[in-house]
This record gives structure tokens, C-alpha cells and sequence, in this order.
């Protein structure tokens, strides 16, 4: 038993190893601190004030470079949302240009959206999102929450299985915006990259996006940027956009989570249910022997 136990161990601290080869290989890249989330957990749910600032955050300041082309306007005031009513969506739809046709003339025309449009992207095409970006294609938004993780490490992956973490994505995308610093001493950031402590290899080559937010000192340009009245923070920030863009990659995770509980609860009663008859059954036939 000793020896199998030994052989287990070992096998679980492998595959750990194995999970993160890009942060072995990256030798210096720090691990995304770990977050505390309120949709985090089973039973978790969304923060409606957090998903509207994280909106605000997305609008004037990602979306210039990242499009969100699976989301629809209409989607940010639908049960388990942001929150918006839906003037509100009416209003914001019509704040972008969205191309339409063709007309009775053949052409394309561009209209005032409305919330049944997805949101429309930056770029016209591929070619122009590379011209205007060094050369690269910024990620679309859309299910980036859920595309992009970090391996915890044995054994904390281990962990994660029994507590059902699954919040790798937004704790990726809130280290890699709070990650941004001068290199250290003795290594070279070429031309078109940033040094990011978070990111693999530590050289990325989105140029900080909360620049605008923030001077050099960390201090907010505009401190009424939130109505709400919360704190303007790097760290707040952050966390918001990263809530937001979780909520765009699963806008029904409540809905999932709910059905989940009652199915759960349902599979409960019915174990019971097969358990007591299964005794009542049984104790006739031993009667009648």
C-alpha cells in the first residue's frame, strides 16, 4: 500500500509538472494571484453594478482594438445581465454605425444600430486590425474569459476539482492588466513589446490599455470615470473589465448554475426515494422467507 501510495503521489506531482510547460519555460513569469469572485462557486452570481462599470471600461477603452462579435446589444438587458434597461440598450445601440443592405440600389449602407445587432467589430477586416496594430490581430472578446486559463500547479489543480474553481480566465485577464512594469535589469524588450510580469515569457505585445486611465503614478486622470462613486483603482478596473468579459463568454452561467442546484436537489429526494423503497421491498421478502 506505502508503494502505491508513493507511485500515486508521484504520478499526481508529474502531471502538474506537465500541465504548466509555458510557465517552466518562461522561468520568470509570476503566477496570476488568485481573485475572489462573486460569481465563483455553484451557487455563485453575478455583481450587476460590477458588470455595468466593466461595460463602461469595455466601451471606451477595449473596444477601439477588440471586438465582441458573438454578444448582442439586446443581450446586456436580458435576465442574469448587466442589468440595462432596455431604452438604455435602444440608446446605446444607436450610438454605433452598423453596415446594412444591400438596398434597392445593390449598395451597402451603414444605419444606427439597433439590439438586435451584435456589436460591431473595430477593424473592417483582418488586414486592417494588423495594420493598425504592429502587425497583429487583437483577440476577439467575446469567449475570451473562457479561452484563456493558467495552470495553478500540482496541487492546487488538484484542489480545483473539488472546489469547483473555474475562475482561471478572469483571474488571467486581471494579471496581465495590473502586470504591466519596467523590465528588469538585464533584460531586453524589443521594439513593439511591453514587459508584463504575468504574461508567459513576460513580453507582450499589447501596449498597456489602462494607459488612458491612469497617469504614471497610478493615479486616475478622471476620478468620477465610475458614477457609482466606487474608487478608480488599477486593481478595480481590472477586476471589472474582467467580470464583464466572464459574463460575455457565459451570459447564462446564473440560469446554468440554478438548473444545476435543482437538478442536484432533484437527484437527491429521488436517491432517497429508491433507497427506502428498495429497504421496504426487500424486508417483505426476507419476511416471507
Amino acid at each position: 500500500m506505502k508503494m502505491i501510495s508513493r507511485s500515486l503521489i508521484a504520478a499526481l506531482a508529474l502531471a502538474g509538472a506537465a500541465m504548466s510547460p509555458a510557465l517552466a519555460a518562461s522561468g520568470h513569469t509570476d503566477n496570476p494571484p488568485a481573485q475572489k469572485w462573486s460569481f465563483s462557486g455553484p451557487f455563485g452570481t453575478f455583481d450587476r453594478a460590477q458588470l455595468q462599470r466593466g461595460f463602461k471600461v469595455y466601451k471606451e477603452v477595449c473596444a477601439a482594438c477588440h471586438s465582441m462579435k458573438l454578444l448582442s446589444f439586446r443581450n446586456l438587458s436580458e435576465p442574469g445581465g448587466p442589468g440595462f434597461t432596455e431604452g438604455q440598450v435602444k440608446t446605446l445601440a444607436a450610438e454605433y454605425k452598423v453596415k446594412d443592405g444591400p438596398n434597392e440600389s445593390g449598395d451597402m449602407f451603414e444605419r444606427p444600430g439597433r439590439p438586435a445587432d451584435r456589436f460591431p467589430a473595430p477593424f473592417a477586416n483582418d488586414e486592417a486590425a494588423k495594420a493598425a496594430n504592429n502587425g497583429a490581430v487583437p483577440p476577439d472578446f467575446s469567449v475570451i474569459a473562457k479561452a484563456r486559463t493558467y495552470s495553478r500547479g500540482f496541487p492546487m489543480w488538484l484542489f480545483d476539482i473539488f472546489t469547483q474553481y473555474q475562475e482561471q480566465g478572469p483571474d488571467y485577464i486581471t494579471a496581465i492588466l495590473i502586470g504591466y512594469e519596467e523590465a528588469p535589469k538585464g533584460v531586453t524588450v524589443e521594439p513593439g513589446l511591453n514587459y508584463n510580469k504575468y504574461f508567459p515569457g513576460n513580453k507582450i505585445a499589447m501596449a498597456n490599455p489602462l494607459i488612458a486611465l491612469f497617469d504614471d503614478n497610478g493615479k486616475a486622470q478622471d476620478p468620477g470615470f465610475y458614477t457609482d462613486g466606487t474608487p478608480v483603482t488599477r486593481e478595480q478596473v481590472a477586476r471589472d473589465v474582467s467580470a464583464f468579459l466572464m459574463w460575455a463568454a457565459e451570459p447564462h452561467m446564473e440560469a446554468r448554475k440554478q438548473t444545476g442546484a435543482k437538478v442536484m436537489i432533484w437527484l437527491t429526494i429521488l436517491a432517497m426515494l429508491l433507497y427506502f423503497s428498495k429497504k421496504k421491498i426487500w424486508a417483505r421478502l426476507e419476511g416471507g422467507h
